[in-house]
């Protein structure tokens, strides 16, 4: 299983950026999805996850702004990054939990994020 992450790039603060993540199975396969982040020196943190029934949950620091999703139909997971603060910049990793798939999690490779003041 492949999680593809993509959609970071250079933002300026105030500003937006929608990340994807195209796993390579259905997303049906996956009991919960979601998207961590990593600044340099410090360690990962889980940002926002979203359930197979459409329950979500966001860190402190990303409620208000940030929203995740997922569309069935195109198999994609977003996360919608809006009011972009230069504390945002990291690597933001998709993951993925399966029972189906034998109790494995699966991590994406990481987009870049950065946020200029």
């Amino acid at each position: 299983v492949q999680l593809q992450a993509s959609g970071g790039g250079l933002v300026q603060a105030g500003g937006s950026l929608r990340l994807s993540c195209a796993p390579s199975r259905n997303v049906f396969s996956f009991n919960v999805m979601s998207w961590y982040r990593q600044a340099p020196g410090k360690e990962r943190e889980l940002v926002a996850s979203i359930t197979g029934t459409g329950t979500t949950s966001y860190a402190d620091s990303a409620k208000g702004r940030f929203t995740i999703s997922r569309d069935n139909d195109v198999n994609l997971m977003y996360l919608q990054m809006d009011s972009l603060k230069p504390e945002d910049t990291a690597a933001y990793y998709c993951n993925a939990f399966s029972r189906l798939l034998g109790n494995q999690w699966y991590w994406g490779q990481g987009t870049q994020v950065t946020v200029s003041s």
